[in-house]
């Protein structure tokens, strides 16, 4: 069994120290303000340690699920950082969703120590992590991700290796542009339906029985349609960090992004409003509000 050292225990990471749990490894954990995740991982056996160093020192992988490279940049440098604990042989793992251009800059890094750096960003929800059923989108040495492989088929019902560092987190940050537009569209559009004196079921049922029909319209017709935002528990505030990250990626390539403007826009005014830490759905509500 390996060695973990799991830095980031939010609803995902606490998800994921329980699975790994599960599988029987061993564990060192760093959690921030909320304490919930890490007593429940000690309860079961894990050591909380007081650094990223000491996880790192202590683990042959060390894990980061983290919400922005902010804060992952933040925890692995510094004298107590995961930097100054890694080694030869060690991999270090970033499951958040982070920018390219930081990855790759950490993993130069890395390599100093002798060790190796992945970009992990995952897909599904923090209940898919807790059964081990994740979307891992996992880029960076080949050997190194061969050598996790097997602590990665616990977490992943598919695990896939996306080639150079940052790639995995480049496809990551096309994935959700792409889900946060649709799901901001298919609001707009029921938003509109209610301006026009059109029942939002029935726009839905022409909708779905055409080749516009996906998981990310049915996510939001669940609480638009039947009051369930919980189809997709993801909050706007995070939409509109990613969608801004795939706008600085798209920036820092020179690629003049057309798409992305209009769901930046209404996510970061939504976030603006109030909003940012309810669920994407309710993006209906936003729209609605605007048209009345």
């Amino acid at each position: 069994m390996a060695k973990i050292g799991f830095i980031g225990l939010g609803l995902m990471g606490s998800a994921m120290v329980q699975r790994l749990l599960d599988r029987g490894h061993d564990l060192w954990v760093l959690g921030n303000r909320d304490r919930t995740g890490v007593e429940a991982a000690t309860d079961r056996g894990a050591t909380e340690v007081p650094t990223a160093r000491a996880a790192a020192e202590a683990a042959d992988i060390v894990m980061l699920c983290m919400g922005t490279s902010e804060q992952v940049e933040g925890r692995m440098r510094g004298a107590e950082g995961v930097l100054a604990g890694l080694s030869e042989g060690k991999t270090a793992i970033d499951f958040g969703t982070s920018l390219p251009a930081s990855t790759r800059d950490l993993g130069t890094e890395v390599a100093a120590t002798g060790a190796a750096y992945l970009d992990a960003p995952l897909g599904r929800t923090p209940s898919h992590g807790r059964e081990g059923q994740l979307n891992i989108m996992a880029a960076g040495d080949r050997a190194a991700f061969d050598r996790v492989r097997p602590v990665l088929d616990d977490l992943g019902e598919n695990v896939f290796h996306l080639g150079d560092l940052g790639a995995g987190h480049t496809i990551k940050l096309i994935n959700n542009f792409f889900a946060m537009t649709t799901a901001s569209a298919m609001s707009e559009a029921f938003a509109m339906a209610d301006r026009a004196g059109v029942e939002r079921q029935a726009l839905f049922d022409v909708m779905a029985a055409g080749p516009l029909r996906s998981g990310m319209m049915e996510f939001v017709k669940a609480y638009a349609v039947d009051g369930d935002p919980e189809k997709l528990a993801f909050s706007i505030r995070n939409a509109a960090k990613d969608v801004g990250y795939y706008r600085k990626m798209a920036g820092d390539i020179g690629a003049g992004t057309i798409m992305s403007g209009c769901a930046d826009e209404a996510l970061r005014t939504a976030v603006d409003d109030g909003r940012g830490d309810d669920l994407v759905p309710t993006m209906v509500d936003f729209f609605a509000d605007r048209f009345r």
